[in-house]
């Protein structure tokens, strides 16, 4: 069977083929750059599954590393941008498409950059986002993609377990926080599995997870994005206290605090981690001056 056939079993990278690509490249994975390269076919396949990616789709993916997920995207998508911050990386990951799938690189494009640097991408815009999104930076890449680009209607990331439960918490929960409130702005979040550790090389000390984020309306409010996203992140700041007296420096005293709570009809006595965006949309509405 021929690696130009998407299901060839030498399409996909391997444990074997990570390694190999790696010592070619002299790539060592860093922590730096929270790079663990996926180095099981079975699971970008699920990934790529999960995230029901259609054929029509154009994905983003950032942090690509040797390729693993790239390949079995491009098995399904009609194109796949893949945005890749690390010279030696991204320098090498054309090749290796072309090696692999060569009937689709033709469909493949690299963004040598920072993905939070990233204004715009060559070629039609994305449709979807799939990522395995290093653990240090998963969070802002995560909210910096569905900003820059609102075509996105569809995405699914791998992250670590504990980010992964934080963007899909609901309020009222323990790790309800700042990520759930700005990711649940943008879409409908919910987790949508688990993967092992044994899945990466090298093998991370925590577990990760995926996330489903399907894109929606953000709340109607007269306050722009900004504006509400600095409530929400005045709240979490001093969770532990009222919204009362957590919003006081935002609002400019615990008065004129209150005076927003009590107009968006959210009590002073509540706590952030109680409040949908929608109610800290309201609340940024009424702030005086």
């Amino acid at each position: 069977m021929s690696t130009t056939d998407p299901e060839a079993p030498g399409a996909l990278l391997g444990p074997a083929d990570v390694r190999a690509l790696a010592a070619a490249l002299g790539v060592r994975p860093t922590k730096q750059r929270g790079q663990n390269f996926v180095i099981d076919a079975n699971t970008v396949r699920r990934i790529v599954r999960t995230a029901q990616v259609r054929a029509d789709d154009v994905v983003a993916e950032v942090g690509p590393g040797l390729g693993s997920l790239t390949l079995a995207l491009l098995e399904t998508a009609d194109r796949v941008t893949a945005i890749e911050i690390d010279d030696v990386l991204a320098a090498a990951l054309p090749a290796t498409v072309a090696a692999r799938l060569p009937e689709r690189a033709e469909r493949f494009t690299l963004v040598h950059s920072d993905a939070m640097a990233v204004a715009g991408l060559p070629g039609p815009a994305p449709t979807a986002l799939v990522a395995n999104l290093p653990y240090n930076v998963a969070v802002p890449v995560l909210l910096h993609m569905l900003a820059t680009f609102p075509t996105i209607e569809r995405t699914l990331v791998m992250v670590q377990a504990e980010v992964a439960d934080r963007l899909a918490a609901t309020p009222g929960g323990k790790v309800y926080g700042v990520p759930s409130v700005k990711a649940n702005w943008y879409a409908q979040v919910r987790r949508a599995g688990s993967i092992g550790r044994n899945v990466f090389w090298p093998a991370p000390n925590v577990d990760s997870g995926l996330v489903s984020l399907v894109r929606r309306d953000p709340p109607v409010t007269t306050a722009s994005r900004e504006q509400v996203f600095a409530v929400v992140d005045a709240a979490f700041a001093q969770r532990r206290k009222t919204l009362r007296a957590a919003l006081s420096g935002w609002a400019g005293s615990a008065a004129a605090a209150e005076a927003a709570l009590l107009a968006a009809g959210v009590s002073p006595q509540a706590r952030g981690e109680a409040l949908t965006v929608e109610e800290f949309a309201a609340i940024a509405e009424h702030r005086q001056g």
